[in-house]
């Protein structure tokens, strides 16, 4: 058989063109690889998102065929490929009708130049969109090969021949032998026909030929995802796509031999692709990240970075730098040096610097660089590397060569600030954000797939609401059924097998949450940057894992709400109390008597709002760990995550630390060579570190090859490579006399990291935020509150649930006001009464310095914007006296007059919700005083009091419905208050009853759904927490159960469960064993409250309690099944349930 003519494929499309291809970057060089292509080059859309992607893996199949003669320690062989090569190309679409144009860099210069023209095309254009024109190609097409697609229907008619010519012969003048005609075939029967007549037309213009399949899948099992794809992109079934969709499964990435065979009457349009490609040397190994100079005048980089380093030391330690410190600080200078990063730490030190100083903005630095001494002594991270075991070659290491990433968090309300900074400060050539890149998860995939097999939008609905929020999990057949949908129905299975093979693909890109890439020269020649959805902010069109892939240095600038509470509790601090406190004060170090109550509150898992554990495992791991010092905060930040978790660390670990206060004990490590990797977490690995660490010492990796193994859990998730080394590491570990056991364990708990697993250095930073935001909760919860609720949107609760737990810690809440609300929730005098703190936590009565109120802000009223409320403060003076006395002076519209009202914010001035609506609806235009021609000569000064008018009270119901219509909580009364006496009588338990209930005991509670949470390393298992008129119960929903009652656990807003109690440590769970949607019975809060009678503002509560005043049902006997049956028919409470919280999701 004769040898098939080399054949280099420059047509491929991947997933990166948007809902074009149908297969993975990786899948076509992969696929490549094994067809033993010549090369391949990649031309998506107007893009190179996915180049890198591409790049990669030609990088680990060429790094494999260099091992390739290695075996693994079991002695198995693995399958080597030959290297494939690869280039990097775009495919230009034009906006003007010129044909496309495949287009690949010569050199580094033409690299430079496809960058400047897609991101040229993408700034003209919106987020999303590239509008390029043949001028662009003009100007910036130098140092390419271009290859141009026609449009095969112009073939055989004479005005298209005509211009496709004269387009060719524009594009021959300009590039001369750099420009070539793609032919294409379609497999339609007129392939013959079209290709004699563009390659005559191609030769009279003396343009060569080049031949390409333009694969858009890497198989043909992928052609029926490439239909799925089209008809989303297309917005129709694919039932009625028609011509949209291809007529043939041709599309994919054919061998050498075939298209040899395809192209057997043009064989030179298969030698041009060799030609083609051969003119072709850029590599993307050639980008370098060149850093901006930030050296002081007359200073090397590194000379800056020396001095600055030696004073920060100075201030770090002002009672001398300890020695070790000082050979650390030397040996990091030296390695940094040695790479030549000295600009990027100073370019971070820099902005950290303006932020802190300049802005005021709170800040730090975490992650790997938090074992870096010169960060620290940079004032870059805030955690004393000393405190915890150093691990800087984490970091920057010189047996690999990786660039450092520095994350850096600021306060996430003025990060933007920090933003346009750095735009201003390098320009938008020199500075953009990382992207990202948003995927099709289970919902999207499920509705986008349903959605192209034509089911019905409720059928749509019902499939992605019945998914758990971010899966990434495949559709089942659990789904469908639960869906309503017919599991042996072929569109049925269709769906959920397609479903699955969408999951992952790039829906678009978006930007980073943080990530900026800062250059010398120009970023745009190096990566295309595009437009982002936010105004004055640009992105670049690679990911974080394509930036490490390239060596391309990026700085994290991260939000972070707890920054904000803390900086706003701070400053309430000292304005009201006259104490200062940073971040430093409350810092790594041993508290002394002043830290004793702060960790009895956290080892009493009373630390609803704070920062990292408030989670419903984390108050359930804090009465087990017991947390006394700081570096037990460390662990407790890292242990409820699932390496620990997937690993089976976290039992061994609690056992030991309480075996540990024993005077016989003593840990028993598998061999000494593992006490300094271990000791510190009790000889039970909980930490990265700790696991690279053991992968070294114990499996006998080289450093690189360890860092190999960090990396794969970084990507495990999206590539999935951490298993290639599980033989490595097992074996190593077996073969140097460690149990299997051992070895085994310590491969899952890898395993999990690549789930989510927190570097020791990274749960350092953490944890003193932990502290810091536990001190406050504990000595002044009233600040705690305030600053909580001005910092939100964050954390776990929303604002109703952190105004209950101010409540139970004895602080007064206040609410709106007109005459006395600002912006922000602020502090005003009262009169604390440690009485009023709840039996719960009684321990806190002698430690809360609390004396103030907590008012409530206009930021809690539904939409208020804070410009609007401006003119409101400038002009309160002393106060307002009426609804138009407002309207006149405060130029606020009628609309938000009215919003106002319905939060029942006119109580200074003696109006009720509905007194005040009635008046602000009775204002005209604006600002003036009436219409009426009778009274045009009349004083208007007469006319400012709102008419008398005898209005129907509003029911104690109706009241807690609107609160929560337009506060999101209420003062008054919670929900389930009114429900209370029906519930008793049915035998629910109230929540603070259950700390009386036996363990083991059956158990039926209620209330409305807080939170539901699902870890990725919880084996399906669902924990939700309810709130009932007395506090939070935590209930656990096995993966059973919640198949059982998906629709109620998903879409419930109160719910009733039965199950058994679990009581240990003090911690107290139900175990579900039946759950109801009770959400109905809320249309009794409308409905049937009349009983109350008026709930006017002397009704409101100033500390929790339930209202146990009786519902009293027209219809004895009644029961509660049938009342909510009743209820749930009138008018009115679907919307009663809907302004109910829906329950927050996590993960």
């Amino acid at each position: 058989m004769n040898r098939a003519p080399a054949f280099f494929e420059i047509g491929a499309r991947t997933n990166f063109s948007f809902l074009e291809g149908a297969s993975k970057p990786e899948e076509m060089v992969m696929q490549a690889a094994m067809l033993k292509l010549s090369g391949l080059g990649i031309a998506d859309r107007n893009s190179v998102a996915g180049v890198v992607r591409a790049y990669a893996q030609a990088q680990e199949i060429e790094e494999k065929f260099k091992r390739r003669h290695e075996k693994n320690l079991d002695g198995k062989e693995e399958k080597i490929l030959d290297p494939i090569r690869i280039q990097p190309g775009a495919r230009l679409v034009f906006s003007d009708g010129t044909p496309e144009i495949l287009a690949y860099p010569r050199n580094r210069r033409g690299w430079a130049h496809l960058c400047r023209l897609l991101s040229a095309g993408n700034l003209r254009a919106e987020k999303g969109s590239c509008l390029l024109y043949e001028a662009d190609i003009m100007e910036w097409g130098d140092e390419m090969m271009l290859a141009l697609v026609p449009d095969p229907s112009v073939a055989g008619k004479i005005a298209g021949e005509q211009e496709l010519a004269a387009c060719l012969e524009r594009f021959r003048e300009r590039f001369g032998e750099a420009f070539h005609m793609a032919l294409a075939p379609a497999y339609d029967g007129r392939d013959r026909q079209v290709f004699a007549a563009l390659s005559m037309i191609a030769a009279r213009n003396a343009i060569p030929v080049v031949a390409t399949n333009q694969p858009l899948y890497h198989h043909t099992a992928r052609r029926p995802l490439s239909d799925i794809v089209i008809s989303i992109r297309e917005h129709v079934p694919i039932a009625e796509a028609g011509f949209l969709l291809a007529s043939n499964a041709e599309r994919y990435l054919k061998d050498s031999r075939e298209m040899a065979r395809v192209f057997r009457d043009y064989p030179e349009a298969i030698a041009n692709t060799q030609v083609f490609f051969g003119r072709l040397s850029f590599s993307l190994d050639e980008l370098k990240h060149n850093y901006p100079p930030e050296n002081d005048p007359g200073e090397t980089p590194y000379e800056t970075l020396e001095r600055l380093t030696r004073t920060g030391a100075a201030k770090r330690y002002p009672d001398g730098v300890p020695s070790e410190i000082q050979a650390q600080i030397d040996y990091e200078l030296n390695l940094i040096r040695e790479k030549q990063y000295e600009p990027y730490f100073l370019t971070v030190h820099k902005l950290i610097q303006h932020a802190r100083y300049e802005l005021k903005i709170l800040c730090q630095g975490r992650g790997s660089a938090a074992n870096s001494v010169i960060c620290y002594c940079l004032e870059i991270t805030e955690v004393d590397p000393t405190k915890s075991t150093l691990l800087f070659d984490r970091f920057i290491s010189m047996d690999r060569d990786e660039p450092p990433d520095i994350d850096v968090d600021f306060e996430h309300d003025r990060r933007e600030e920090v933003i346009q900074h750095i735009y201003g400060r390098y320009g938008r050539e020199h500075a953009g954000l990382t992207a990202g890149v948003t995927t099709y998860r289970t919902r999207s995939a499920g509705r986008e797939v349903s959605k192209a097999f034509g089911l019905s939008e409720d059928v749509q609905s019902a499939i992605s609401s019945l998914v758990w929020g971010w899966s990434e999990d495949n559709l089942s057949e659990r789904d469908a059924k639960a869906a309503g949908l017919d599991i042996a129905d072929p569109v049925t299975l269709n769906v959920l097998r397609y479903a699955s093979e969408l999951l992952g693909f790039p829906r678009h890109l978006t930007q980073h949450v943080g990530g900026f890439v800062i250059t010398r020269d120009r970023l745009d020649e190096v990566v295309p940057i595009m437009k982002t959805a936010m105004p004055d902010r640009y992105m670049i069109e690679w990911d974080k894992d394509d930036l490490d892939n390239v060596k391309i240095l990026k700085v994290d600038v991260l939000a972070l709400g707890m920054l904000t509470c803390l900086r706003k509790a701070f400053s309430l601090l000292e304005l009201h109390y006259e104490v200062k406190k940073t971040l430093a004060d409350l810092g790594n170090r041993e508290h002394g008597d002043e830290g004793v109550p702060v960790y009895d509150m956290m080892c009493r898992a009373d630390t609803l709002g704070v920062f990292q554990i408030e989670s419903r495992a984390q108050m359930s791991m804090l009465p087990r760990l017991k947390p006394r010092r700081f570096y037990d905060l460390v662990i407790e930040v890292a242990i409820v995550r699932p390496g620990p978790i997937q690993g089976n660390m976290v039992h061994p670990y609690l056992t030991r630390r309480e075996q540990s206060h024993s005077p016989d004990f003593k840990i028993e490590y598998p061999k000494d060579e593992m006490i300094p990797i271990l000791k510190r977490t009790l000889g039970v690995p909980l930490f990265q570190e700790q696991a690279m660490q053991i992968a070294i010492t114990a499996a006998g990796f080289s450093p690189a090859k360890a860092d190999r193994l960090r990396r794969s859990m970084a990507t495990f998730k999206r590539l999935g490579k951490v298993n290639e080394f599980k033989d490595d590491l097992i074996n190593g570990m077996t073969g140097r006399g460690y149990p299997k056991e051992f070895a085994e364990r310590c491969f899952s708990q890898i395993e999990g990291f690549g789930e989510y697993g927190f570097p020791e250095s990274h749960a350092a930073s953490f944890a003193l935020l932990v502290y810091a935001s536990s001190w406050i909760k504990a000595y002044y919860p009233d600040v705690f509150c305030a600053a909580m609720l001005n910092s939100q949107p964050m954390g776990f609760y929303a604002p109703a649930q952190l105004v209950r737990d101010a409540r139970e810690h004895g602080v007064e809440i206040l609410p709106v006001d007109i005459n006395r609300s600002d912006w922000d929730c602020h502090l005003e005098e009262a009169v604390f009464d440690r009485n009023a703190v709840d039996s719960r936590h009684a321990d806190m009565r002698g430690i809360i310095k609390t004396k103030r109120a907590v008012r409530l802000g206009f930021r809690q009223v539904k939409g208020l914007s804070e410009k609007a409320l401006e003119g409101l403060l400038a002009n309160r003076g002393n106060g307002y006296g009426s609804v138009r006395d407002l309207w006149l002076r405060s130029g606020l519209d009628r609309a938000d007059i009215e919003r106002l009202a319905d939060a029942d914010a006119f109580g200074s001035i003696g109006l009720s919700r509905r007194e005040a609506l009635w008046a602000a609806r009775a204002l005209d235009a604006k600002y003036a005083p009436e219409t009426l021609p009778l009274f045009d000569q009349v004083n208007h000064i007469d006319l400012q009091v709102e008419p008398k008018a005898r209005l129907p009270d509003m029911l104690a119901g109706e009241q807690v419905i609107e609160d929560y219509r337009y506060l999101s909580l209420s003062l008054k009364a919670h929900p389930v208050s009114f429900l209370r006496e029906e519930f008793r009588k049915i035998g629910i338990t109230r929540n603070v009853d259950l700390l009386r209930v036996p363990n083991g005991k059956r158990v039926t509670i209620a209330g409305l759904v807080l939170v539901r949470q699902r870890p990725g390393s919880a084996k399906g298992v669902i924990f939700m927490t309810l709130e009932d008129e007395t506090g939070v119960a935590n209930a656990i929903v096995w993966s059973k159960i919640f198949d059982k009652y998906r629709a109620v656990v998903m879409g419930a807003r109160l719910v009733k469960i039965r199950g058994r109690l679990q009581s240990h440590s003090g911690v107290i769970h139900t175990v579900v064993e039946h759950i109801e949607d009770m959400t109905p019975a809320l249309g009794i809060l409308q409905r049937e409250a009349r009983r109350f009678g008026a709930c006017e503002r002397s009704d409101e509560v100033l500390r929790p309690g339930g209202d146990q005043r009786q519902v009293v049902d027209a219809r004895k006997g009644a029961t509660l099944e049938k009342r909510m049956i009743a209820a749930g028919r009138q008018t009115g409470v679907a919307e009663t349930a809907e302004v109910m919280p829906r329950g927050r999701n996590f993960h």
